[in-house]
Formats: C-alpha cells, sequence, structure tokens
C-alpha cells in the first residue's frame, strides 16, 4: 500500500548542512509527465544527483519503470524499484511511499504524492496536471502549507513552446 504523508520531518539525512530545501513546483499545461520527467531525471543525474520519484500507487510505478526503460532514441534511464531490488546502487529509485534507500539529493512527488521528509533533500519537486483540478487543487495546498515554512518555494509553468517560466 501507497502513502502519502503532509506532515514535515525534521531529521536530515547525513550530508546536508541546511535544513532548507528547493521546492519547485512544476505545472505541466502542454506536455504530459510521461514527456517531461526523464529530461528532468536525466538532468539531475548530469548534476550527479540521485533522485527518488514518488508515485500515488504500485501500477503507476511500474508503468512509469516501463516508460524510463524505453525512453529517448535508444537510450534509457538507469532506476529501479521494490520490484527490481539493489536499492542502494540505483541512481533514480521509483515508489509510492516516503523510502529513500538509494541517499537520494532530489525527490520528485507525481499523482498528487507528499513528501513528508522534505528537509532529507536538497530539492523536492512536486509536478502536476494543469488540466486536473485535482490535481491543482493539491499542489496549491501544498504550496499554501510549505509557504510559511523556511523552503524556498517556486513555481514554473510551461510556456506556448514548451518551455519553463517562473512564475513565483
Amino acid at each position: 500500500m501507497c502513502k502519502n504523508h503532509s506532515s514535515l520531518d525534521l531529521d536530515r539525512q547525513s550530508g546536508i548542512d541546511s535544513k532548507m530545501s528547493e521546492v519547485l513546483f512544476y505545472h505541466l499545461e502542454l506536455r504530459p509527465l510521461e514527456q517531461v520527467l526523464p529530461g528532468l531525471l536525466e538532468t539531475s543525474l548530469q548534476r550527479g544527483w540521485r533522485v527518488v520519484v514518488q508515485a500515488s500507487s504500485p501500477e503507476r510505478v511500474k508503468s512509469l519503470s516501463a516508460a524510463l526503460w524505453n525512453w529517448g532514441d535508444g537510450s534509457f534511464l538507469a532506476h529501479g524499484s521494490a520490484e527490481d531490488g539493489f536499492a542502494g546502487m540505483q541512481p533514480i529509485w521509483l515508489c509510492c511511499d516516503d523510502e529513500t534507500p538509494n541517499q537520494a539529493n532530489i525527490r520528485f512527488c507525481i499523482d498528487g504524492a507528499t513528501a513528508s521528509n522534505i528537509e532529507k533533500f536538497e530539492r523536492c519537486i512536486y509536478m502536476f496536471d494543469g488540466h486536473d483540478e485535482d490535481a491543482v487543487n493539491h499542489a496549491r495546498a501544498q504550496w499554501k502549507a510549505l509557504k510559511g515554512s523556511e523552503h524556498q518555494l517556486t513555481y514554473w509553468q510551461q510556456n506556448p513552446q514548451g518551455r519553463w517560466e517562473k512564475k513565483a
């Protein structure tokens, strides 16, 4: 069973000095998550970060895993999930709860997932479908819940060309 949490865990992962994390909200409007997420994961790996992607269900994790293995022209993004094992070796870990077995620096929350331990990460990214009213409302609620915290919040929206523009 997958869990979504709303409380913040103040314990920090070793190696991160600040209690403040960057929290980015990505408002998807033109391209679906399956087209946007792989590029962001690739950029994260290029920066030397390890990644956790938190989805809403085991079925979604399985679907996302298949998409990442077939992403790009003859390329893939190395990743794993509980189904695959070897968690500590995975540069990208897919899950549906707040586990972080690969010592990730960055967490992506998709499909309404909520990170309970933002302070453990350099960045936490909430990605949501701008055409889904429930997803937009969930993102707004997360923004409001985090607004008074010490985290650095930014909001990004796709422009008509599909590029990201910082809106807040």
